[in-house]
């Protein structure tokens, strides 16, 4: 549910804060991707106070986050490499600072008391270098695309875990699972439909807007040099001629 909630929250914040509009057929696709994505993952919902505030806490900083992302790599015109590079650092030191405190007082126990054996150190660098690809991805994929297109990626994800769970794994599937992700995927399809229509559209009106532009630059230069040369004849008199007798008697 808190996953669900992201979209709508990100489409909410950049309509507030960015002015960015969402038109109806791209508001539809994410509701029916919604409701498949509910409708396959969501089976008891229990709720209680602490996680409904952390949940809160974390669909607002996750929202914040990539909205935020996007709009400093457009803004600056930076990479989504040079980015992460920047801000690695800063998420690194808060995590070593803040994490072990909010782990020890949500689990009761010490992440510095637990026996780190080869084994597990060797699967906690592997999980390392894999969040190292996961981060660059999604910089990377925020930045050329928006934020509500990653977590309909994310959402994707989410079926294919599904499925693949079912396929290799043998998990529990039934028809409400196979359901919801078949609207998932109509809701995915719709959604890349119409912002592919609609990013061709807003390219054929930029290029169409620049075209006159272009043209009247183009014929400004001819103009200023006619101009210009009429302005030199007119203002510079001709040079006196050489006359070889007067030079002669001089």
């Amino acid at each position: 549910m808190t996953k669900l909630a992201i979209i709508p929250c990100t489409v909410l914040l950049e309509t507030l804060f960015f002015r960015k509009k969402f038109s109806r057929n791209i508001q539809l696709s994410l509701a029916i991707l919604l409701l498949g994505v509910g409708i396959a993952t969501v089976t008891d919902l229990q709720l209680n106070l602490l996680g409904s505030i952390l949940s809160l806490l974390a669909v607002i900083t996750t929202c914040v986050a990539q909205i935020m992302t996007n709009t400093i790599q457009k803004k600056f015109k930076v990479s989504s490499t040079q980015l992460l590079y920047q801000s690695c650092p800063y998420q690194s030191i808060t995590l070593f600072i803040v994490g072990p405190f909010l782990d020890g007082l949500l689990t009761n126990l010490n992440v510095f008391a637990f026996k780190y054996t080869p084994q597990v150190l060797f699967f906690i660098v592997l999980s390392c270098l894999i969040s190292v690809t996961v981060n660059f991805s999604t910089f990377l994929v925020i930045g050329k695309t928006s934020p509500v297109t990653y977590q309909v990626l994310g959402h994707l994800k989410t079926c294919l875990v599904l499925a693949f769970g079912y396929g290799l794994l043998h998990d529990q599937f039934s028809w409400r699972n196979i359901m919801g992700i078949l609207i998932a995927v109509v809701g995915m399809v719709l959604y890349s439909y119409y912002c592919t229509v609609e990013s061709q559209q807003q390219k054929a009106s930029e290029s169409s807007a620049q075209l006159p532009q272009v043209k009247e630059s183009e014929s400004d230069p001819l103009i200023i040099a006619d101009k210009g040369s009429e302005i030199m004849s007119e203002s510079d008199p001709k040079a006196p001629a050489w006359n070889l007798k007067r030079d002669l008697d001089a």
